[in-house]
C-alpha cells in the first residue's frame, strides 16, 4: 500500500484547560475553594486579592470585630509604674517607733499590685480554651487510677483494663485477654514469670467500676445498669425491684412484655411504671459524654433571608475573596526587554484572567441554581418540611439551561443558610409519591408526616406501618404502600411498632 493523505471533516468535544479549571472550581466546597484560591495567589504573582467593598446593602456584611486593642495610654508597664510609685512615696526622715512598712507604703503597694497585672482575663481564658485538649474517657479514668492507692501490679492491671474500654465505656476484651496482656508486659520487664490470678483481675475491675462515670468498665448492658443501681442509696424507692429486673429479667424488658414482668416481680402496673422510670433514668452508655470529638463547622455558600414576604438569595461574600490582576506586574509586560521574562508574565496574566473568569462563572452558576431551588421549594421555606415539593436535577437543568451533571456538581458539598437551618443543596431534591388527586408528594414531606404521626401516637398502642399508610391516604390523600412506609421509617431510624411500645 502506498502512503497517501486524506482530508476528513468532523466534530468532537475538546476539554480545554480553561474548561477543565471551571469544572474543577464548580465542584469544590467552600473550604476547598479557599485553599485553591490561596494556592493560586501563592503561585501566580499577577493575581491578587482585593478588599471586598460592600456598596450595596443587599450584600452580606462581614462579621463585626468587637475586639479592639486597648489605647496606648491604658497599657501598664510593671517596671515603669513601680519606679513612679517609689518616687512618689519616698522614705520620710522621721518614722514612729511602732510604725510598719505597710502603713508607710500602703499606696505604693496598691499601685504596684494594680500595675503588675496588665492582661485580659477573657483573652487568657480563650487562649486556654483554644489550646486545651479535651479529656477522653481513658484520660479521665487514668487520672482517677493515679489517685487510688494500690500496689504496682494492681496499677498495671488497672491500666490494661482502662485501655481495653471502647468509647461507650464497655470492656472490649475479655478478662482472660486482659490477664494475658498484663502477663506479657510483666514478662518483658522481668525475667521471672509473673503470677497473675483471676481474683486480682476481678478485684481491680470492681475497683474501677466504682469510678466516675457510674457504670463504666462493664462487660455488657446488664452489668452496666446493675453497677449504677448498686451505687444508689439503699433507701431509694424501687431500687431492689429494679436491680432484680435488670439482673434476672432484662430480656423481658427488651421485648416489652410488661405483663410477664408484673408476674415475675409481683407488682401492679403502677409500681412497674415507677420501676421502669428508675431504670430509664440510668445511662446505658456511660462513656458517651466524654467523647473528644471535635466540632465540625459548616461554612454556608448561600444565604436565604426573608424581606417583606419575599425570599432573598445571595452569595456568601466571605467564602471567596474578590480577585483582580495586579496592575503593576501587568505593566511590566510592555516594559521588560527579556523575552523569557515577557513570556513568563504573559502566561501568568492569561492564567490569572482564566482563574478570575472561572471563579465568576462558578459564583453565577451557584447563585442561579440556588435561586431556582428557592423558587421551587417556596413551600418549604414558608411552612417547613411538609411543604416540600418533588424535585429532581433534570427540573433545574431545564430551567437554567445546563446539563444535569453540572447541576450535580453545583449542589454537591454546597450549603444554604436559611431561617430553618443549614442544608446541603442536594437536600432539596427528592423523589415523589402519587396522591389520590393525581398530584405528587415529596418523599421528604412524607417522612416529616410519618415522624409527626409517630411522635404523637399512643405509646402503649403504637401505629403499625399499615396504620400509618391508611392515615396518610385518609388525611393527606397519599397513596403509599406499607413497604414504602417501612423504608421511610427505617431511614428516619425509627423502630418498628412492637419495639416502640412503652408502658410509661
Amino acid at each position: 500500500m502506498k502512503p497517501s493523505l486524506q482530508l476528513k471533516m468532523g466534530q468532537h468535544l475538546a476539554m480545554t484547560p480553561q474548561l477543565q479549571q471551571a469544572i474543577k472550581l464548580l465542584q469544590l466546597s467552600s473550604l476547598e475553594l479557599q485553599q485553591e484560591i490561596q494556592q493560586a495567589l501563592d503561585s501566580n504573582p499577577l493575581l491578587e486579592a482585593e478588599d471586598a467593598v460592600h456598596d450595596s446593602v443587599d450584600e452580606p456584611l462581614p462579621p463585626q470585630d468587637f475586639t479592639s486593642p486597648a489605647p496606648e495610654s491604658s497599657e501598664l508597664n510593671y517596671s515603669d509604674s513601680t519606679q513612679e510609685a517609689a518616687s512618689e512615696n519616698t522614705l520620710p526622715d522621721d518614722l514612729p517607733v511602732d510604725s510598719t512598712w505597710e502603713d508607710t507604703f500602703q499606696d505604693t503597694f496598691q499601685n504596684i499590685s494594680a500595675s503588675s497585672y496588665s492582661g485580659n482575663d477573657e483573652e487568657d481564658n480563650n487562649f486556654i480554651d483554644r489550646n486545651t485538649k479535651p479529656d477522653t474517657l481513658i484520660d479521665h479514668l487514668i487520672w482517677q487510677l493515679e489517685l487510688t492507692p494500690m500496689n504496682s501490679l494492681d496499677h498495671t492491671i488497672g491500666v490494661h483494663i482502662i485501655e481495653s474500654m471502647n468509647e461507650r465505656g464497655y470492656l472490649s476484651l475479655t478478662l482472660d485477654e486482659i490477664r494475658d496482656s498484663v502477663i506479657r508486659e510483666l514478662t518483658e520487664e522481668s525475667t521471672e514469670p509473673p503470677l497473675v490470678e483471676d481474683d486480682e483481675i476481678l478485684a481491680v475491675l470492681h475497683r474501677i467500676q466504682q469510678f466516675d462515670p457510674p457504670g463504666v468498665a462493664a462487660q455488657n448492658l446488664q452489668e452496666c445498669l446493675a453497677i449504677q443501681l448498686k451505687q444508689l442509696p439503699e433507701t431509694m424507692p424501687w431500687r431492689k425491684e429494679a436491680l432484680q429486673l435488670v439482673t434476672e429479667h432484662l430480656e423481658l424488658f427488651g421485648k416489652h412484655e410488661y405483663a410477664a414482668l408484673q408476674k415475675k416481680l409481683r407488682v401492679d402496673e403502677t409500681s412497674l411504671k415507677l420501676i421502669l422510670q428508675l431504670i430509664q433514668s440510668l445511662n446505658p452508655h456511660p462513656g458517651s459524654h466524654l467523647q473528644s470529638n471535635q466540632a465540625q463547622y459548616i461554612v454556608p455558600d448561600i444565604f436565604v433571608t426573608k424581606h417583606h414576604d419575599c425570599w432573598k438569595v445571595e452569595l456568601n461574600a466571605d467564602v471567596a475573596p474578590k480577585l483582580r490582576v495586579n496592575s503593576g506586574y501587568a505593566a511590566l509586560i510592555q516594559q521588560t526587554k527579556s523575552a523569557q521574562d515577557s513570556t513568563y508574565l504573559k502566561n501568568n496574566l492569561q492564567e490569572a484572567r482564566w482563574f478570575i473568569k472561572s471563579l465568576q462563572s462558578r459564583n453565577e452558576t451557584l447563585l442561579k441554581v440556588a435561586i431556582e431551588i428557592v423558587k421551587h421549594q417556596r413551600g418549604f421555606f414558608d411552612y417547613g418540611e411538609e411543604g416540600m415539593k418533588p424535585l429532581v436535577l433534570h427540573d433545574i437543568a431545564e430551567i437554567v439551561e445546563m446539563h444535569e451533571s453540572t447541576i450535580s456538581r453545583v449542589t454537591t458539598q454546597k450549603f444554604m443558610h436559611t431561617p430553618r437551618g443549614i442544608f446541603e443543596l442536594k437536600y432539596f431534591f427528592s423523589s415523589h409519591v402519587n396522591t389520590t388527586s393525581g398530584g405528587e408528594c415529596s418523599s421528604i414531606a412524607i417522612k416529616s408526616i410519618i415522624k409527626n404521626l409517630i411522635d404523637n401516637e399512643n405509646k402503649s398502642h403504637p401505629l403499625s406501618d399499615n396504620d400509618i399508610a391508611k392515615q396518610l391516604k385518609i388525611s393527606k390523600g397519599i397513596n403509599a404502600a406499607r413497604r414504602t412506609i417501612a423504608k421511610y421509617r427505617e431511614s428516619l431510624n425509627i423502630a418498628r411498632s412492637n419495639e416502640r411500645k412503652r408502658l410509661v
